[in-house]
């Protein structure tokens, strides 16, 4: 039963028009073995993690929400706080995933037994609807009558239950396809016939309203039960549920993305990708094609993330990577692997297979601590700056989820398969293959990128004519991959672009070995400024610089633990690369005897640093680090400090006086402070966030030790003719009317505080309201924080 439900993503159902033929196909995740490696490490510490978990803590939102007792009390963090229910659905898919790779018996009855306790939910609710959404009965029931409130933050005032939602839609998805649960299929056509009859009485426009909301991928998982049931009605379904303002730019080749927030729009993609091959639209493929080339191509850092504090950076300026605490985000590169996965299967370009490698290589492994497991969510870029990560009964968040996801999934891509004719080879990944229909084992040995080749050993029930096919990388120098069949070089052709082919007739013991030879290159921001990382083959290097002030680095349960948030050291105090030479990386050299090390020494313009040593960034942990590096010639090395220390110190400094701090229309910061509001809208202005009212709206800010002297808030020298009130605790601390700043865009007012909040009986948290005179507007708001 298992393998059968572990083959129906290659399934073509009737009465469904492919709109695009699928060249490729990849094998099962059940067919590819890992074997000893840092992935096969990864795998395991993240299956003990999986474990760890309570999955009837798991199961409480959901069984509340079904009226039934629950049999634990809910996991806190992120599942008590308005997106219960969201962990489960990733810990469906995770199960699904390592089940498929290790067949490991404890995952698959953990796996059942979520099934089964999911099963009597959506049998109680009785209207095929399965969620765990705190009051989603009565939410849903206002969607139905055409009542839709929706912002970038929720939904009729409810946290982004569709994202929510889709967690569940694709929890079940997995456990059947990749799990082979069967009875996982039936519950999943139940809860998207319940959505057809939510949304039967519902416009277009009603609909596109509500995709304001963050969603998730619904579209992708409706185009998924279209082709499963071979039913038109989900296809229609899944096109409804695609967010127009998003798809109509893309389809006119615009990149419109700056400020937007990243993981919203990832999962729209994949769908409109999806939906493509399902129901034929070539446009909307062409569509999910430029969006990954501009963000692969124009916003992604040499790791293979992107966006800062989740959102989108402008194309033209990476300053705020390089000063944020909140870099690239897992969540982003866990979905543009998706993305990438598709791209790659109904185009058979190996470009999305290199930067497949790269994320996967230096970003996602990085992300699970290798000894403790845990998992990261925001991966800095900022020097010297560090990571945290999860613990298993205490975070909760949207990187945890797909976390659990990521480390049962190496094996997806790493081969691929052309009919019966052609086997591909994609990764350099120690593992075994097993291919029953060619009767073919193949095992793949190798300690890459330790070591600059891999070695194929096949195993055949009977000797076979096919082309095995391995992929010349983008990183590898033109020429250079050489092949080796049983010790002696052979000839081979480009059958497949991208790829380089033997055809031959196969015998059981053959041995196929191919050489490696990497280079050290030195990679820019993609905005060409002065900083610089470098890559060893598609490694990623980075240096340690300290150990020191790694406050939470194990994050406990409060709502913002997920951010690195101990001191932030000055850049100009980072090491700096000097050179004259164009060609930086001519300055990094191998550590003998040490694989995958390298000094700087020759380049790095300080004692203090001058033997760190480069190492691949996956493999650093704990401590704080060195990706990006600025670059500079010995005639511009006062001016470049100079320039770095001007830039930091300020931040800085108001860093260190801030007690708390929100960016208003950033959706997770207002999400982490209690956003509340009526007739409020965001937006962004230069490439910063704004939030205004004809209403109010509010945030709870965090005073733990009533040091706050002042509340300091940040307008738009443009905004004029508005008036509102800012109240404090539901106090009035000040009248406000703008009238604009013609000395330039942006301003900051500091609003003194009252002495009685600095009592010690005084409240802890302060209510900040933005309330609306009469017939006008509260803000725009760019920035509000408590200073000492």
């Amino acid at each position: 039963m298992r393998g059968k439900a572990l083959l129906l993503s290659a399934w073509l159902v009737p009465g469904i028009v492919l709109g695009q033929s699928k060249p490729l196909e990849t094998f099962p995740v059940s067919a590819v073995q890992l074997l000893a490696s840092p992935f096969q490490v990864a795998q395991q510490t993240d299956k003990a993690y999986i474990l760890a978990l309570n999955p009837d803590r798991l199961l409480a939102p959901y069984l509340a929400e079904a009226g039934l007792p629950p049999k634990a009390e809910r996991y806190g963090n992120w599942e008590n706080t308005g997106l219960d229910g969201h962990m489960g659905g990733h810990y469906l898919s995770a199960l699904a995933y390592m089940y498929a790779a290790t067949a490991d018996a404890q995952v698959q009855q953990r796996l059942t037994y979520m099934i089964n306790q999911l099963e009597q939910c959506q049998q109680q609710n009785g209207n095929g609807y399965l969620g765990g959404v705190p009051g989603g009965r009565a939410m849903w029931q206002q969607i139905k009558e055409g009542r839709i409130d929706a912002n970038s933050f929720g939904l009729n005032k409810k946290w982004v239950p569709l994202y929510n939602l889709h967690k569940t839609y694709a929890g079940l998805r997995d456990a059947y396809m990749i799990g082979g649960n069967e009875k996982a299929k039936g519950m999943l056509i139940k809860l998207t016939d319940w959505c057809l009859d939510l949304t039967a009485n519902l416009s277009d426009e009603q609909i596109q309203q509500m995709l304001r909301s963050e969603h998730g991928g619904l579209n992708e998982v409706f185009a998924d039960v279209a082709q499963l049931t071979g039913d038109t009605k989900y296809l229609r379904l899944a096109q409804r549920f695609s967010h127009r303002a998003v798809l109509e730019p893309l389809l006119a080749g615009k990149d419109m993305l700056n400020g937007m927030h990243a993981n919203t729009q990832i999962p729209k993609v994949i769908g409109f990708e999806r939906i493509a091959e399902v129901g034929g639209d070539p446009a909307w493929a062409n569509a999910a094609t430029f969006f990954w080339k501009t963000v692969v191509e124009n916003r992604t850092v040499s790791i293979g993330g992107n966006s800062v504090s989740e959102h989108f950076n402008p194309t033209t300026s990476f300053a705020s990577m390089l000063e944020s605490t909140e870099g690239p985000e897992t969540c982003n590169t866990y979905n543009m692997l998706k993305l990438s996965k598709q791209l790659y299967l109904t185009s058979g370009s190996t470009r999305y297979l290199d930067f497949y490698e790269r994320a996967t290589y230096n970003h996602i492994l990085s992300t699970q601590h290798p000894g403790q497991g845990g998992f990261v969510y925001f991966t800095p870029m900022r020097p010297r700056h560090y990571r945290v990560y999860s613990q298993p009964q205490e975070g909760m968040w949207c990187c945890v989820g797909s976390g659990l996801e990521n480390h049962g999934k190496y094996g997806e891509l790493a081969y691929a398969h052309r009919g019966q004719q052609e086997l591909l080879v994609n990764l350099f990944l120690p593992s075994r293959l097993t291919w029953p229909a060619q009767g073919l084992t193949l095992t793949q040995e190798t300690t890459f990128p330790r070591e600059e080749r891999s070695q194929l050993k096949l195993q055949l029930k009977k000797a076979r004519q096919f082309a095995l096919s391995i992929r010349q990388p983008n990183w590898l120098p033109t020429g250079k991959l050489q092949v080796l069949v049983n010790g002696k070089p052979v000839a081979t052709s480009a059958v497949s672009p991208g790829y380089v082919t033997v055809q031959r007739k196969w015998r059981s013991g053959d041995v196929v070995t191919v050489a490696l030879p990497m280079e050290t290159k030195a990679e820019y921001l993609p905005d060409h400024s002065p900083w610089v990382s470098f890559v060893h083959g598609p490694v990623v290097l980075a240096a340690v610089t300290d150990t020191t002030d790694l406050v939470g680095l194990h994050a406990n349960g409060q709502r913002m633990a997920h951010v690195a948030s101990g001191p932030l050291y000055p850049v100009e105090e980072a090491p700096v690369l000097v050179s004259t030479d164009k060609n930086v990386a001519a300055g990094i050299t191998p550590v003998p005897g040490q694989p995958l090390t390298f000094s700087a020494a020759k380049l790095i313009d300080s004692d203090k640093y001058r033997n760190m040593r480069l190492v691949p960034f996956s493999q650093i942990h704990d401590a704080r680090y060195m990706v990006y590096w600025p670059v500079t010639t010995p005639e511009g090395l006062a001016a470049r400090k100079e320039e770095i220390r001007r830039r930091d110190e300020e931040k800085r400094a108001l860093e260190a006086r801030t007690v708390d701090q929100v960016t208003p229309g950033e959706q997770q910061p207002e999400s982490d402070h209690g956003f509340q509001g009526e007739q409020t809208e965001s937006g962004s202005h230069r490439n910063r966030h704004w939030r205004h009212a004809k209403g109010w709206f509010s945030y709870n800010l965090r005073n733990p030790n009533r040091s706050a002297r002042a509340l300091r808030v940040t307008y738009s020298g443009g905004d004029k003719d508005r008036q509102f009130t800012i109240l404090v605790n539901g106090m009035p601390l000040t009248k406000v009317a703008l009238q604009g700043n013609p000395q330039g865009d942006f301003y900051d007012v500091d609003y003194a505080l009252p002495k009685a909040l600095q009592q010690a009986n005084a409240p802890t948290t302060l209510v900040v309201k933005f309330e609306a005179a009469p017939g006008s507007t509260a803000g725009g708001v760019f920035d509000v924080r408590l200073l000492k």
